[in-house]
């Protein structure tokens, strides 16, 4: 069965990665599998049809024959969960890789978002300066307790796994702002993270649809 995703038509980031179409664009890379891409405006984002498939009217969806799903985490489990590649073959490993997509999500991307949420949306209140400092000493919390589990290791947990993937994929938020450079092996870990052969086609291909298809509004 084909599998089908959704991605912006048109993001925000302009190509670089950051939608979270990426993440199960990437998944799929590493897995070897097929799949269609199916782009939506911002309008069609919150019409009924697709609605009834992310009901918050958010990218990504992924369809595949009857099954239909949302969140980007879920969606990256199921691909985990059915083909071999992104999670271990013992049950202990599996458990503390999905443990770690848990965490990318929950613990270490929120301080990210609420950064970026500042940064974007309250530049012009007149608590900003003084909000911002205090978002980011939460962000170096996070990546203080980070930096120091990975330590000099490649990985997490062992071999590269969908918690990696995830983990990555949250880090690379920072990648601009000059916070992850204050911890090298974390800068060294987003680094191998995108140069994986399947991170690269999967950047290509989010990227490609900026590059070569004109806006329609």
């Amino acid at each position: 069965m084909t599998i089908t995703i959704t991605a912006f038509e048109r993001s925000p980031d302009g190509g670089k990665g950051l939608a979270r179409d990426t993440r199960v664009r990437w998944a799929l890379e590493e897995v070897g599998q097929p799949y269609e891409v199916r782009l939506v405006s911002f309008r069609a984002m919150k019409e009924p049809a697709h609605r009834a498939l992310h009901p918050f009217g958010q990218i990504p969806t992924y369809e595949e024959g009857d099954l239909a799903l949302f969140e980007t985490g879920v969606i990256v489990f199921h691909i985990a969960e059915r083909h071999a590649a992104l999670l271990p073959d013992d049950a202990n490993g599996r458990a503390r890789a999905i443990t770690w997509m848990f965490a990318a999500l929950n613990t270490v991307e929120p301080p990210i978002l609420e950064r970026e949420t500042a940064r974007l949306l309250e530049g012009d209140k007149t608590w900003y300066e003084e909000r911002l400092p205090l978002v980011e000493d939460r962000v170096r919390d996070r990546l203080d307790q980070l930096s120091g589990r990975l330590g000099d290791t490649d990985w997490l947990d062992g071999a590269f796994s969908a918690g990696d993937l995830m983990m990555v994929s949250v880090l690379l938020r920072l990648k601009s702002s000059g916070i992850l450079d204050e911890y090298p092996n974390l800068a060294a870990y987003v680094a191998r993270g995108e140069a994986r052969p399947a991170y690269k086609r999967a950047f290509d291909a989010q990227l490609a649809v900026y590059t070569t298809k004109p806006p329609t509004g």
